[in-house]
């Protein structure tokens, strides 16, 4: 069945254009349908690896990339292509070396309209961004601490069409909410993917380090082609010039380590230099803090952050407080170099009914069809003007997946896990329809469900699968349920219940996640598994050497993106001496022809919140699997910057 999906899938030709040819591209049905999104305008990301086959070449095809549009590869200045590509947008070049050269140019109706820059061969499957790691610190208690990578997000800061990183350093004293104690200070820096530092913003000692504090928003939130980086401030904390915002001196520090005074800011920093463009404050504040439910800021400083299409066509950023009692979520407009407040959901107005709701994550997507986005909290839904969608009443959670994950239904649908079995009513985890929240299929649970997943690892059934733990025992157990869709229940043995990738070539999603032996190793190591659905069982088919994951149990990357050639993704990991962030590629070829991920307005808007608090894998808005119909073109036109 995986091979007749494969087959049908190889003429899959994505529509999309160039820059040039936007104009006549963006308009017609597609506007017809709904208004077009701004998006960023890249450039076609090829990268070439030695392999043992020869050198494996692939590259981007754009969101508005025309139907019929075929390339030709060049190595050395000379075209080894004999007829151009129409198929998938990867080519082996059986006679390629470490020392060749090579170009892409784009065809049409016999034409070239444009040429990538040439680029060269890595030599190993993945390349090392170099950093520069903090200076070592000691708390005011006199404990030492180092640095260590974190999440990292991307965005094109200077509006050339690539991407940079922007990457968290956590200090190796960082804390969850719920544990005393001083941290180090985060710091937040810029690099292009070469390795190139632009610019490091040091948050100060009024932000507290950990997974729940520091939500880097990466995104171009004015429309001029070039990205901006949104993050909550305090006093002292310096930005990408050596400027600092608010007062310099303040220490807002108590004795166990918390920071609960002191006013508090959200700012928006120019990406290209990390100067602080608007500094607001942060609302809410956090008032009394006893008010949301304790006294030392566990629940009063749990922070969650988002970009989305609130109007269909520019994108807004969202900042949140507050999930296991009080919840709010506050969405700003930036235009014109300022900040503005477009409405806030806070359960205090809305009702009691909407408290305790939040996840350690969110997700944005448009839910119910209006073409504007929605923001999935947790266990309820808020609409685009700020007003609740719905509430499913099933409480907090640790993990969050919403995407097509049935393809016979229309819309998209929400798998969750649960953590308080006398909300959810003993259910560990749902499958709910995303735009009502009613449940589909649920799992039984007797205690907190920390982990779960969902995307299609089994062909044989239609539509994605999900799993979670929810048999007794530990968080990482490999016992609990499997199910397909419809509810079907297919095997008591579940993968690794984390992160998912496209990594290889065909449609299903392979595992990502990490080894990790609680009080033994510092941190996971990652690998990339199949899923084998006639044996129940996971098989490591790619394990990187010499690199951790992020967060100790959680065990995300740094980062999960398509951020090079065609639409399979990269992952970022960090090196074992944090010294560079290490991204890898796949090599293996592929039949399917389908746009980069990062056209679609959903899987884009994943890659921003990926890094928000429990990071979750990033979602596509349309349903990659087995048996998949041919995605939509995108609804969007780019952004451009000026000096490009």
């Amino acid at each position: 069945m995986l091979a007749a999906a494969v087959a049908s899938l190889a003429t899959l030709a994505a529509p999309a254009a160039t820059a040039a040819a936007q104009e006549s591209a963006g308009a017609g049905a597609a506007d017809e349908q709904g208004p077009r999104r701004q998006m960023e305008d890249l450039d076609r990301a090829p990268v070439a690896v030695s392999t043992e086959d020869g050198v494996f070449l692939s590259w981007r095809l754009l969101g508005l990339d025309p139907e019929d549009l075929a390339f030709d590869v060049y190595r050395d200045g000379h075209k080894i292509t004999g007829s151009p590509l129409t198929g998938a947008t990867t080519y082996t070049d059986p006679d390629g070396t470490e020392d060749s050269v090579y170009r892409i140019a784009a065809v049409r109706h016999g034409r070239v309209t444009e040429r990538t820059d040439e680029f060269g061969v890595w030599s190993q499957q993945y390349h090392d961004i170099p950093v520069n790691r903090p200076a070592d610190g000691v708390t005011p208690d006199g404990q030492s601490y180092s640095y260590r990578l974190n999440d990292a997000s991307v965005g094109d800061l200077d509006g050339d069409g690539r991407y940079e990183i922007i990457e968290k350093w956590d200090p190796t004293n960082s804390k969850d909410n719920s544990q005393s104690g001083y941290t180090g200070n985060v710091y937040v820096d810029a690099y292009t993917l070469d390795g190139e530092q632009l610019w490091r913003i040091d948050l100060g000692r009024n932000i507290r380090a950990g997974a729940h504090y520091t939500q880097l928003m990466v995104y171009d939130l004015d429309g001029d082609g070039r990205a901006e980086v949104a993050m909550k401030t305090a006093d002292g904390t310096v930005d990408g010039t050596g400027r600092v915002i608010g007062d310099a001196d303040a220490d807002y520090r108590n004795s166990s380590g918390y920071v609960l005074e002191g006013p508090e800011f959200l700012t928006v920093f120019d990406g290209e230099t990390g100067a602080a463009v608007d500094t607001v404050d942060y609302v809410p504040g956090r008032g009394n803090v006893c008010d949301w439910g304790d006294c030392y800021g566990n629940r009063a400083d749990r922070f969650l952050a988002g970009v989305a299409y609130l109007d269909g066509v520019h994108p807004s950023v969202l900042f949140a407080r507050g999930y296991y009692t009080r919840a709010t979520v506050v969405a700003w407009d930036f235009r014109g170099g300022q900040l503005r407040q477009r409405w806030m959901f806070d359960s205090d107005r809305l009702g009691g009914e909407y408290e305790g709701q939040g996840n350690h994550n969110l997700a944005v997507a448009d839910v119910d069809g209006d073409a504007k986005d929605e923001i999935v909290y947790g266990s309820m839904a808020i609409d685009d003007d700020g007003s609740p969608l719905y509430n499913t009443g099933l409480g907090h959670g640790d993990a969050l997946h919403v995407s097509d994950l049935d393809p016979s239904r229309p819309g998209e649908e929400v798998f969750a896990v649960h953590e308080s079995m006398s909300a959810s009513g003993n259910r560990g985890a749902t499958f709910r329809d995303a735009a009502t929240g009613e449940i589909l299929y649920d799992m039984p649970g007797s205690r907190d469900i920390g982990r779960g997943a969902a995307a299609d690892i089994d062909p044989n059934h239609e539509g994605a699968e999900g799993w979670a733990v929810t048999a007794t025992g530990a968080w990482n157990s490999r016992e609990g349920q499997l199910r397909a869709a419809d509810g079907t229940l297919l095997s008591t043995s579940i993968p690794s219940a984390n992160f998912t990738i496209w990594w290889d070539g065909d449609p299903l999603r392979e595992i990502l996640d990490h080894d990790f032996t609680e009080g033994v190793d510092p941190a996971g190591t990652p690998f990339i598994a199949e899923w084998d659905p006639e044996a129940q069982q996971q098989n490591v088919i790619f394990q990187p050497e010499g690199t951790y994951s992020d967060n100790y149990t959680k065990g995300n990357p740094v980062l999960q993106a398509d951020l090079y050639g065609d639409w399979r993704e990269e992952v970022v990991l960090r090196t074992q001496d944090d010294s560079a962030l290490r991204v890898f590629t796949t090599t293996e070829d592929t039949d399917l022809r389908l746009r980069t991920l990062m056209s679609d307005p959903q899987y884009r808007l994943s890659v921003a919140w990926q890094n928000v608090a429990y990071n979750q894998p990033p979602q596509t808005g349309y349903f990659i699997g087995a048996g998949m119909q041919e995605p939509p073109q995108p609804r969007i036109r780019y952004t451009h910057a000026a000096h490009r």
